[in-house]
């Protein structure tokens, strides 16, 4: 990986090269492209898990960046339509290490390659990934371009001039890009539990996958479809949230009501809800705070209990009055260590999130619940004085880490 600045003009490309990243600092990598062609501007991160690929991709938390994975082996299990968290990828591209292979599992539905063309996302193979990430680790997440193109003709004085030219994730909100845009029910509030082998997604039911079971699927999916049957209802604030969030509130017994991240406080009372909750999502939570944080500030105060994770839990901090601030490289990985400062207890955890709460901010109605191992920063809160907490990590990863489902359990537990 090689450092000019300002750059040389022109650059010529390698022999079979067919894709490029090109960071704001004049560095300039080359690979082999793949997925959809073009070029995207961004945030350059490294994400540490070996599986989940599709649904990191499909996180919203991931808008406005291009992922590093530090695995080699990516897209050896193809794409499938149930391993999504919403319904479309939201990173703008993935770096790879080693060539996407054909597909080896029983579940794949499609290449990764063509999964990625048809959602018009980029990728750059044939990438020394460790040392992109030792480069990250060292000098910050940087910003950049990602390009592919078959013919292997880029103009790399201009990606360096749009990777320069774009103003980072600081101060930038991207909740209001990656929210839903109508108040509606969950769509599987019925088919909604966590996903097993051989039996899909079923809260109450273990039966095989069937006619039967997809009917009562696609029934549940109605987006006008709300249960009435003396469950709590949770109303949960949308601010780029993941499908599995939803499927553990059901899990745990709630039904769940979603509304866009500018909902006001009117209209989600006016949903009757027992409990709320703050959802993960993109972006600077102090521009998303903007319009975000009195809304929450109005709906403390009824002392309703209240949940959040990830951007949610950003969100919560400034609505008690803590500040957040820009981490240097960010969290993002299956296998974060974060302590359970009430008994000590050590929570494996999936992380994706570059701004953090100052722990020195929070103020004395608000007590730390857990530490990052990692490098001891804040990763959740909760107030002293009303049912209200938040986590920095995502409890709801599945498969995988599931150490904090009891989160799910709590919140929904402290409704009935």
């Amino acid at each position: 990986m090689a450092a000019a600045d300002p750059l040389p003009v022109p650059v010529k490309t390698p022999d079979g090269a067919t894709g490029v990243l090109v960071l704001a600092s004049g560095e300039v990598v080359w690979g082999r492209g793949f997925g959809a062609e073009g070029q995207a501007v961004g945030e350059v991160c490294f994400h540490t898990a070996m599986t989940g690929y599709q649904e990191i991709m499909t996180d919203p938390s991931f808008a406005g960046q291009m992922i590093a994975f530090t695995f080699p082996h990516i897209g050896n299990v193809g794409a499938n339509p149930d391993d999504v968290e919403a319904d479309n990828p939201h990173a703008l591209g993935i770096i790879v290490r080693e060539d996407v292979t054909e597909p080896s599992n029983f579940r794949s539905a499609e290449h990764l390659d063509s999964w990625m063309k048809k959602h018009a996302r980029i990728g750059l193979s044939g990438i020394d990934t460790r040392a992109l990430t030792r480069r990250i680790r060292e000098g910050g997440a940087p910003n950049g371009v990602i390009a592919h193109a078959a013919d292997g003709v880029f103009d790399v004085a201009l990606l360096l001039e749009m990777a320069r030219a774009w103003p980072g994730l600081e101060g930038m909100d991207l909740a209001k890009a990656v929210t839903r845009k109508t108040h509606g029910g969950w769509g599987e509030d019925r088919a909604g539990g966590v996903w097993r082998l051989g039996f899909g997604y079923s809260p109450s039911s273990q039966r095989k996958l069937g006619s039967q079971a997809a009917s009562e699927t696609s029934e549940a999916r109605d987006p006008d479809f709300r249960q009435d049957d003396g469950k709590p209802h949770v109303v949960a604030i949308d601010y780029g949230s993941k499908h599995n969030i939803f499927r553990n509130l059901v899990q745990a017994g709630a039904q769940v009501s979603v509304v866009p991240a500018d909902a006001s406080f009117d209209q989600i009372m006016a949903l009757k809800p027992d409990g709320i909750f703050l959802s993960n999502g993109p972006g600077d939570p102090a521009a998303t705070g903007e319009y975000a944080v009195p809304v929450i500030r109005q709906l403390l105060e009824t002392k309703l209990p209240l949940f959040g994770i990830c951007l949610g839990h950003q969100l919560l901090g400034l609505a008690v009055g803590a500040r957040t601030t820009k981490m240097f490289q960010g969290h993002r990985g299956a296998n974060h260590p974060v302590k359970r400062l009430s008994d000590g207890r050590v929570e494996i955890t999936s992380m994706n999130h570059g701004f953090a709460v100052e722990r020195e901010s929070l103020p004395a109605n608000v007590r730390e619940t857990h530490v990052s191992l990692f490098d001891g920063s804040n990763a959740g809160l909760e107030l002293t004085d009303r049912l209200a907490f938040s986590v920095q990590y995502h409890p709801e990863a599945s498969p995988g880490p599931q150490d904090s489902f009891y989160l799910f359990e709590r919140f929904v537990g402290s409704l009935r």
